[in-house]
């Protein structure tokens, strides 16, 4: 099925703002399928002017469907639903007074002009499965009621509400959740059962019909501390707003819709949503992210330390082969306390590994042997590594940078270079340098160097990669890793 701006872009001349505004229609008009039990079907003008193609379409979850194909990207000819070709050419809604048969199923036809600015853009086929109609409950026609409403605001390009383009998003109440019709005053008029359970639970006693929703939420759950409004305003119903309230243990998402059809005020319509456990989990993973976090800083924090120590002895060693293994202890023992450093500041398991491989070169260039200038430097990215993957790579680079330094450059300036390349799922990485390059009789597999033996198994061994040594003309060393990359592991 194509996707709605596939059949805009294609087959209509809607402007980017018009079709701004049709993304924000379909992005909330759940609510007006809901509370009309019936399916919506968005017809826009097609550029030929000789028909209309569907852009959009959305099944109630109060009541059976009346579409079961989908009709997106469908054509409609001029004059085969003369309804649609009505509201669109005059501006006003339509239905028809008997209901039509659709595969022995009756179906009640309405249709609702889509108006933006100054010019009607759409019909919106409203088509309500009429096979399991009966004398209607105070909920449904209550429902109706506001559903009715929504259509005229709609007509007139005043809903959705600029100011609630984000309201009918993931998270938000919808009408099975809850609803609350208020009067003029901002008085309940009618609480679905839905909606009365929710106040009970904040800690409601009395009937919600016939108070202030304003003040009786406000009592329920009074807000501590400096507040843009009071919540007496804010669910007055005078505006789109979207709130979050908490009182008795129980967290209510509210969203306040006013119905003011023609510019005049009648009410408003209140959607509420418990989100009691949601908000619990939401605190527990905040929670467990936190604890996590914690712990790498410690493991950071304990690193350093053990560094530290190293460091304190390497000094009191009178040998220089033992000052230098306790040296390289310490670098190797840093690397790893840079990776958990960074994860410390991130909420998930996974690292930019771009810092961190910034911070080794960097790292590598001031412990250099020499006082020749060395030059270091990255291209390309790394993008975003599991811990899994960025703790073995980060101690293999360190390996791999400081034998460039020491055992390429020696005691030469020099450059060496990182590059990143991450590509259909592989992660490859090279090291080069332009220093004294390989013996020539040098074998990668036999050498006794323990860099290259804790390179050999980090990369080959825990991260199931390959490691090449080439000689770089005209001069210096290659070093190829090709690894799977973090989207496969």
């Amino acid at each position: 099925m194509p996707s709605l701006n596939d059949v805009v872009h294609r087959h209509t001349d809607l402007s980017e703002a018009e079709l701004d505004w049709v993304h924000a229609l379909v992005a909330d008009w759940q609510l007006l399928a809901d509370l009309s039990f019936a399916d919506l079907v968005l017809w826009v003008r097609d550029t030929d002017g000789e028909g209309y193609r569907a852009v959009a379409q959305m099944r109630p979850t109060t009541g059976p469907t009346a579409y079961v194909e989908d009709l997106v990207g469908s054509y409609l000819a001029k004059g085969r639903r003369p309804l649609i070709d009505t509201a669109y050419s005059e501006g006003v809604i339509r239905r028809e007074g008997d209901p039509e048969w659709w595969d022995d199923v009756p179906v009640r036809v309405e249709a609702i002009p889509v108006r933006c600015g100054e010019r009607i853009i759409g019909v919106i086929g409203r088509h309500t499965n009429l096979v399991a109609v009966r004398t209607p409950s105070r909920l449904e026609l209550s429902y109706l009621e506001c559903g009715g409403q929504l259509a005229k605001l709609i007509t007139e390009g005043r809903f959705p509400h600029p100011r609630a383009t984000d309201m009918g998003r993931r998270g938000a109440p919808r009408v099975g959740d809850g609803l609350i019709r208020l009067d003029v005053d901002g008085v309940a008029l009618y609480a679905s059962p839905n909606a009365t359970s929710a106040y009970r639970r904040l800690g409601l006693t009395a009937d919600l019909v016939g108070q202030k929703l304003g003040a009786a939420t406000a009592e329920l759950a009074p807000r501590a501390g400096a507040m843009d409004e009071p919540l007496e305003s804010v669910l007055s119903g005078r505006q789109h707003i979207r709130t979050e309230i908490e009182g008795n243990g129980t967290v209510l998402t509210l969203r306040t819709i006013p119905l003011d059809p023609g510019g005049r005020h009648v009410g408003a319509l209140v959607l509420c949503r418990d989100v009691t456990e949601v908000r619990r989990r939401e605190r527990e993973l905040l929670t467990k992210d936190a604890t996590i976090r914690e712990i790498h800083h410690r493991v950071k924090n304990n690193l350093q330390t053990v560094a530290a120590l190293l460091r304190l002895q390497a000094r009191r060693i009178g040998v220089p082969a033992g000052r230098l293994a306790l040296d390289e202890a310490v670098r190797r023992v840093g690397t790893i306390a840079i990776v958990h450093e960074t994860l410390s500041q991130t909420v998930d398991d996974t690292v930019v590994f771009d810092d961190v491989a910034d911070r080794l070169l960097g790292m590598v260039a001031e412990v250099a042997a020499t006082e020749a200038r060395v030059r270091v430097q990255r291209r390309g990215s790394f993008g975003v590594l599991g811990a899994d993957i960025a703790t073995p790579l980060a101690m293999a680079l360190t390996e791999i940078l400081q034998n460039a330094v020491e055992h390429g450059l020696g005691s030469n300036a020099g450059e060496v270079t990182l590059t990143a390349d991450r590509r259909e799922g592989r992660l490859r990485v090279v090291v080069e340098d332009d220093g004294h390059g390989l013996p020539a009789d040098f074998d990668v597999d036999q050498s006794a160097h323990l860099g290259l033996q804790i390179v050999r198994t980090l990369v080959v061994g825990e991260l199931g990669g390959s490691l090449e040594l080439n000689p770089r003309m005209p001069s210096g060393t290659s070093v190829v890793l090709d690894l799977a990359s973090a989207h496969e592991r």
